[in-house]
């Protein structure tokens, strides 16, 4: 299906499920939420990557708007809702201050295997363990998913971007179980490193040197 939506393009990748907190303050931009505020039709935010808008995005919608200023500015509670492929690109919308983009809705497959979701959070949970991180995963109703533990897991945003641009459940969770197998061997030699360092320069009990017969 193919729709026109306003968009509001972000550098940066947010997932179905998650909820975002904005400030807003461009003029372009109170007119936008103002209307998808009060209509209740969602908006775009595109991601933006290499200071370009790209193909992929994600539709929102506004939950709340926490706090509106004397200027108009507003802070807003937003949450996406699926993932957009741009088709054309509108730089000028009649009577608009903002852009907007004729897009399609990618089908999704949910064909995510359970078991390795959960080596996934135990991946996840080791990673943060080892960064010093406390970081607790709220699950769905309908459990948790690949898109829960994306920004989670140390990802860069061109990972991010990939990521979102997979159309599968499994998919995802294979990138994830790949960068994860990948990081923490580096953090492992990275712990080892910090320890070595810290030793150094302490009282060592190391035994004497005996010379070969």
């Amino acid at each position: 299906m193919m729709n026109f939506i306003p968009v509001f393009p972000l550098s940066l990748v947010v997932y179905p499920g998650e909820d975002l907190n904005l400030h807003i303050f461009e003029p372009r931009y109170k007119q936008l939420i103002t209307e998808c505020s009060a209509t209740g039709k969602p908006f775009g935010m595109p991601a933006v990557m290499d200071n370009r808008v790209s193909e992929l995005g994600t539709l929102m919608t506004v939950r709340e708007v926490v706090k509106t200023y004397d200027n108009g500015e507003m802070d807003i509670t937003t949450r996406g809702l699926r993932v957009f492929r741009i088709l054309e690109k509108m730089s000028e919308v009649p009577g608009k201050l903002y852009s907007g983009a004729i897009v399609e809705y990618p089908e999704d497959r949910d064909d995510g295997d359970p078991v390795l979701m959960e080596k996934l959070r135990e991946g996840v949970a080791t990673l943060h363990r080892m960064l010093e991180v406390k970081k607790r995963f709220e699950p769905r109703e309908t459990g948790l998913r690949s898109y829960d533990l994306s920004h989670h897991a140390g990802l860069s945003l061109t990972q991010e971007y990939e990521l979102l641009g997979l159309f599968s459940e499994r998919q995802r969770q294979e990138y994830l179980r790949r960068h994860i197998q990948t990081v923490l061997p580096i953090l492992s030699e990275m712990e080892a490193l910090k320890e070595k360092i810290r030793l150094n320069g302490h009282f060592k009990n190391l035994p004497g040197f005996e010379p070969l017969p």
